[in-house]
């Protein structure tokens, strides 16, 4: 059988797929993908300091990378576009909202910002990321990119104080040139120094005030 066809196979058994996969980070390979790499690592160490297992948790768009390594006390899962963050919210509130890869995609980010703000509860945490120097890839549409600087300046439109907005990103000229053809797993050697004039990722922590 051709190894795409076994990877195939493979790739449609999640559970069969995830335990590849720790066996492959047992080896010290990276099995994320470079441009997400120092995201992650950043992300996973602002949420595990809120302790998970206390938040009420929404994703949009999620996929099982933040489920996989940290347990909340629930965690909720919406699709874009089937679930609209542009249109709609959920009558629930929650402590930890994470937008990873979707806001690139929405036609109207302002006002998908706003549900968010709206489904956050007082004193709540979004955490966003959002991809910057890399190509267009429409899922099913892509339309905006942000420094820190614009990041920061949409979630300040949409009812964040800017004090209580952190905005970051990520990139060296080796990540982007190395993305160009395919989205590349940092695996052993992927760099992870910051040229910041280079960001490949950008992405933000953002908490609601306490009497909004």
């Amino acid at each position: 059988m051709p190894i795409a066809a076994i990877l195939d196979a493979i790739w449609r058994r999640p559970a069969l797929w995830e335990k590849l996969r720790g066996l492959v980070r047992l080896t010290g390979y990276d099995t994320t993908d470079w441009v997400r790499s120092a995201m992650y690592r950043d992300a996973f160490t602002f949420i595990q300091s809120l302790h998970p297992e206390k938040l009420d948790v929404l994703e949009i768009s999620g996929g099982n990378q933040w489920t996989r390594d940290l347990t909340f006390k629930s965690y909720v899962n919406t699709e874009y576009p089937g679930f609209d963050i542009c249109t709609e919210t959920l009558p629930q509130q929650f402590d930890l909202i994470i937008a990873d890869q979707v806001f690139e995609h929405l036609p109207w980010p302002y006002r998908a910002g706003r549900n968010v703000h709206a489904m956050l509860k007082p004193g709540g945490h979004l955490v966003i990321a959002t991809p910057f120097l890399v190509r267009i890839h429409r899922v099913p549409i892509d339309c905006s990119r942000w420094t820190p600087d614009g990041l920061s300046y949409l979630l300040q439109e949409c009812g964040f104080a800017a004090e209580d907005i952190d905005a970051k990103c990520w990139g060296n000229r080796a990540c982007v040139t190395g993305n160009f053809r395919k989205w590349r797993k940092r695996g052993f050697f992927g760099s992870l120094k910051n040229e910041p004039d280079y960001p490949v990722m950008v992405w933000a922590f953002a908490r609601k005030a306490k009497d909004a």
